[in-house]
């Protein structure tokens, strides 16, 4: 059986993973931020149609997430088991994606409902071919503990690089205003523009992935024996795997840390708006500052993770982070605060967003690098590598839990009176301060819950190096019986 390696991949290899992460990257934050918006608002479908093909697409995803993930750990060829799924998923995701954002000329309003939910359903299915497989590598090229945070730290560097890069080409250069469209927002060709340098930054994230990993396959591990499937079979191996105790900790700290997440997007513009009362020129300020916010990430992920092990640096880093977060939201509830339109307050409020979203990267990013760790602690149990089953489930909990994140955000507009999609000149102070308590109150609940679950991993940077240890003498007592 072939090992991955111990060591730390080249750089070259490290890049080429880590720029994978930008087609995620640049395809949640067009799913998640602007699709609805793109067909309700410009298109001109009804809000509630646009919801529905999101959620029939989200419920494809509940059957091809573990499927391919399982799939692609029983794979076998002479192209490995992750590989063949990345190049077969190349060409789909940047077309699928390129016709999301550009439907027939001939359909509008609510007859574009067919063509959404189909582009939707493939843009999930080929991004799952792509996505599932490729973030299994991180388990695969190796076995290092704190190289996989490298990884990963990586990966999810050039996911908000690229998002966050696409997005303001999209609002700041594609969307202008034109003499026949006044308002930029409405300038469907920008929109149509945006779908196609969205797919060609696509297909190249994707084709650096795979091919920068390519020379690695004949020293990633084999699948298993050849058996019998069932599709029993089948489920029963997927429900042992996903059993871990490590595993379920994950998952749920994921699914509460995406709901804080969900929260925040939701709410974020109300915040900037109506409770700082900041300008365009402000908010795209603070846009940008994340990008500071990412190279911050990139630094103290690895080295909390090596000072402190994965779990303690994510609890550790985790509790400042949920601490900040709210934390100027309430010091202008209880009045501390310079006043709204002072260049202090901004000033306050960009500094403290470029931390915090820092804070924030790097707790995803060790635990991403705590869901590859799982892989060895599962083998010794099931006597099967699962990267892809692991990395699928944290993958699906991603895309259903900043929809619940979203749900709760609503719930807060709605107590604190704000009609959805309402400015703020009806606010009243009352609303107002309603809107800065739910936000801060529901932000502190989410992170608290996700730091709980975090606490309950099992792995340490000692019970990984034993399981490596258990894995290899196995491994060896194997051989001498063959």
């Amino acid at each position: 059986m072939t090992t991955a390696t111990v060591g730390t991949p080249s750089l070259l290899t490290r890049l080429a993973f880590g720029i994978g992460g930008a087609a995620e990257g640049i395809k949640n934050n067009g799913f998640d931020y602007v699709l609805l918006f793109f067909y309700s608002n410009i298109l001109g479908v009804d809000a509630g149609l646009v919801a529905a093909a999101l959620l029939i697409a989200l419920i494809v995803d509940a059957v091809s997430d573990p499927v391919v993930g399982y799939w692609s750990d029983n794979m076998r060829t002479k192209f490995g088991r992750r590989h063949p799924f990345m190049y077969a998923a190349l060409v789909p995701v940047a077309i699928s994606y390129f016709f999301a954002w550009n439907p027939p000329a001939g359909l509008a309003g609510n007859d574009l409902f067919p063509w959404l939910v189909t582009m939707t359903i493939l843009v999930r299915i080929s991004f799952t071919f792509y996505e599932v497989p490729g973030q299994a590598l991180a388990a695969e090229l190796t076995q290092d503990y704190d190289a996989r945070t490298s990884l990963m730290s990586l990966r999810y560097f050039f996911a908000w690089f690229g998002g966050l890069t696409i997005q303001i080409l999209l609002f700041r250069y594609l969307l202008v205003p034109t003499e026949a469209v006044p308002i930029g927002v409405f300038n469907i060709d920008g929109w149509n523009t945006y779908g196609g340098v969205a797919a060609v930054c696509i297909f190249l994230a994707v084709l650096i992935c795979a091919a920068g990993t390519h020379s690695h396959i004949p020293n990633l591990k084999a699948p298993p024996a050849s058996r019998k499937m069932t599709l029993g079979l089948i489920f029963s191996e997927i429900y042992e795997t996903i059993s871990n105790p490590s595993f379920r900790a994950l998952f749920l700290a994921t699914l509460f840390g995406l709901i804080a997440t969900g929260i925040s997007a939701t709410l974020n513009q109300y915040i900037n708006t109506i409770f700082w009362g900041f300008d365009n020129t402000q908010i795209s300020n603070l846009t940008a500052g994340v990008y500071a916010s990412a190279v911050f990430a990139l630094i103290v992920a690895p080295i909390v993770g090596k000072k402190f092990g994965k779990k303690r640096g994510a609890i550790s880093i985790g509790i400042l982070a949920f601490t900040i977060a709210p934390m100027p939201v309430i010091l202008r509830l209880l009045g501390i605060l310079p006043p709204n339109g002072s260049p202090e307050l901004f000033q306050f409020i960009l500094f403290v967003t470029v931390f915090d979203v820092g804070l924030i990267i790097a707790t995803q990013m060790l635990m991403g690098s705590m869901v590859a760790d799982i892989v060895e602690d599962s083998e010794l149990q099931t006597g099967r590598r699962s990267e892809g089953i692991f990395f699928a489930g944290i993958s699906f909990i991603r895309k259903l839990s900043q929809g619940a994140g979203v749900m709760t955000a609503s719930l807060v507009l709605a107590v604190a009176g704000f009609a959805k999609g309402g400015g703020g000149a009806g606010a009243t102070e009352e609303s107002i301060r309603l809107l800065g308590w739910g936000y801060a109150i529901s932000l502190l609940v989410a992170w608290s819950l996700m730091i709980l679950c975090v606490s309950f991993y099992r792995i340490s940077r000692e019970s990984h190096a034993e399981n490596l240890r258990s894995l290899s003498a196995r491994d060896e007592a194997s051989k001498v019986r063959d």
